[in-house]
């Protein structure tokens, strides 16, 4: 629950800097086009997600007598969770990873590289297919998109606001203002967007390995996997990536440890998310 309060209260943040930016540009004609253009950029590829994102790494859907147990598990905790069995997807990878899309749980693809499927034994694999399972369940690609939308009106908006603020206001006189203090505020809002996506995303993956754990009954199964797949990801860079996909996997496959990559990471620190998961096994 705290996720989800967390996730709302930062989709509002992100609403508050598009109200003061359209503030600021003297008027709603912007903030209209702002909104027009982002959602253009955002609910087509929301709406083709699931093609996007397999197209690009390559993945080709597996067939039940390929694997069997995969399959099984996966039909199992989609039972569970009270939703259509998703497709079942490998990737080309042996970085070992995975990750869930489809903009509904009647459109759901769970993916996994060839790599996890080498690396975890069966119980750690159904940990991470029950935290791919979570995200479905929690329309995590729904809110992202949604994040995405406003995140990209505040960026068409701040370069408005840069620009009337460069030549001198709106048709209305309005809103030139400070041309440095407006270049300024061009500049910073962007970067606040994009750290505030981040922290959605975080949000939801906490959200995602708590669903998980509920639905596989074996939180510490997917603290294992977890453990592994931070370990191997330093080892095994994937070939091919988009930072753009990062949200996605169950561990961040494309930036590096530290406490400005944690800043800047669409994923919780590894350490913290195996920690609640050891802590909700305790209370068990």
């Amino acid at each position: 629950m705290t996720s989800q309060i967390k996730t709302v209260l930062l989709l509002a943040l992100l609403s508050g800097i598009i109200i003061v930016l359209g503030g600021l540009l003297g008027g709603r004609t912007g903030v209209i086009i702002a909104f027009g253009l982002a959602l253009v950029m955002n609910v087509g590829s929301y709406w083709y997600s699931d093609k996007i994102v397999l197209s690009m790494y390559h993945a080709r859907e597996l067939a039940p007598e390929e694997a069997p147990y995969l399959h099984r598990i996966v039909e199992e905790l989609a039972a569970n969770a009270g939703i259509p069995k998703p497709r079942v997807c490998v990737v080309p990878e042996e970085a070992p990873n995975a990750f869930a899309t489809g903009r509904d749980p009647q459109h759901a693809v769970v993916a996994v590289t060839e790599g996890i499927m080498r690396l975890l034994p069966p119980e750690e694999l159904r940990g991470v297919v029950a935290h791919e399972v979570g995200h479905i369940v929690n329309r995590d690609i729904l809110i992202q998109t949604v994040a995405g939308v406003l995140a990209s009106a505040i960026v068409t908006l701040a370069n408005i606001f840069q620009f009337t603020a460069i030549f001198g206001g709106n048709r209305d006189g309005e809103g030139g203002g400070n041309p440095i203090g407006a270049l300024v505020l061009a500049l910073l809002a962007p970067i606040a967007a994009s750290l505030i996506q981040m922290a959605i995303s975080r949000s939801r993956e906490y959200l995602a390995d708590d669903t998980g754990a509920a639905l596989c009954g074996q939180p510490l199964a997917l603290a294992g996997a977890l453990t592994k797949l931070g370990a191997a990801s330093g080892r095994i860079p994937m070939r091919e990536g988009n930072p753009s996909t990062e949200q996605m996997f169950i561990v961040a496959p494309l930036f590096g440890n530290g406490s400005m990559a944690n800043l800047f990471s669409t994923h919780p620190p590894l350490e913290e998310r195996i920690q609640r998961l050891r802590n909700m096994a305790a209370r068990r």
